[in-house]
């Protein structure tokens, strides 16, 4: 004798479904607990709501102020006449404004011509260091030689010599090279050491720690070399760490006095750095012309590649998977 199951099939369907709903209504109930200073419930409080406001905005223009201010009134004092510079310097054009600081500044004093001996010594520079760092970090990250941990050991204690310390023996190489005559007035003679710099090395080859290795490994299975996996799967995923590398090669180099000063002596190869300071007895505003034309390099740099420049400082431009 055989016993028939009375029990409806969609019963345990329906259990599940309930659970489900269940399970549902719980994780929309969640609130995920709160973030920051604030929470929620002070957010909704008008009082805390407008201070806190105020004091973001009350932020900003102190921002805005401390680090546009100089500019802003080195860009004035450009076209201001000097007679104003002196006696009412914030005020705003009181006797109008004039484009004759920026005609004596690259007339008269040429300034020309060493804006473009500066543009030379940052091209030179920036291209000795990023084929230094690049080279030197997909050395150490991605071929990875048996000696590599003892090189950046070598590469990390050179961080800890002041560069100062390094002028003297420096200059004397660069007076008495091992091959050739001296490199003195010579734009060689800021490209080479430049182009020594273990920060950059240790930046890039941190970040090509970072990429996937298995698309290394990949382009290895298929017959890539060293050179062409450097060329053609290393750099196009490298875009953001160079940009940051370019960026702090330029301005370093446009900026940079000391060294300058005592390799590059004549006015054919001068740059902007060490040519200013021999203004110091000039006409003020054109003075401060100078000084404004001499900022224009850096500014257009960091507004160019700001994006790439701030996506990259944080060493995640690989995207792994």
């Amino acid at each position: 004798m055989t016993t028939t199951d009375t029990r409806t099939p969609l019963a345990a369907p329906a259990a599940v479904v309930a659970g489900a709903a269940t399970g549902r209504r719980r994780r929309a109930s969640y609130v995920e607990p709160d973030r920051g200073a604030l929470s929620t419930a002070d957010w909704r409080r008008p009082a805390v709501r407008h201070t806190w406001r105020t004091m973001h905005v009350l932020l900003l223009v102190l921002l805005l102020v401390w680090c546009l201010g100089p500019l802003l009134l080195l860009a004035k004092f450009a076209f201001t006449p000097t007679a104003d510079i002196q006696s009412t310097p914030l005020e705003f054009f009181p006797n109008g404004a004039t484009t004759q600081n920026i005609e004596m500044a690259w007339t008269r004093y040429h300034i020309g011509q060493f804006f473009m001996n500066t543009v030379w010594v940052a091209l030179g520079s920036w291209a000795c260091q990023v084929l230094v760092a690049t080279t030197g970090g997909y050395v150490l990250s991605v071929l990875r030689p048996r000696w590599a941990k003892l090189l950046n050991a070598a590469i990390l204690t050179t961080l800890f010599v002041p560069a100062v310390v390094l002028l003297v023996p420096l200059y004397r190489i660069i007076v008495h090279p091992p091959v050739g005559g001296s490199l003195i007035n010579n734009f060689f003679a800021v490209w080479l050491p430049a182009g020594a710099s273990a920060f950059n090395v240790v930046l890039v080859a941190r970040f090509f720690s970072s990429l996937p290795h298995e698309i290394f490994e990949a382009a290895r299975m298929d017959g890539a070399g060293p050179f062409r996996l450097f060329w053609s799967i290393v750099l196009p995923m490298s875009r953001p760490i160079l940009g940051v590398v370019s960026v702090f090669a330029v301005i370093a180099s446009w900026k940079d006095f000391l060294w300058p000063f005592l390799v590059l002596k004549d006015q054919s190869v001068m740059p902007l750095s060490v040519y200013l300071q021999q203004m110091a007895n000039v006409d003020k505003g054109t003075l401060m012309a100078a000084l404004a034309i001499s900022t224009l390099i850096p500014i257009a740099m960091f507004l160019i590649f700001q994006r790439m420049f701030l996506r990259g400082a944080g060493l995640g431009g690989a995207v792994k998977g």
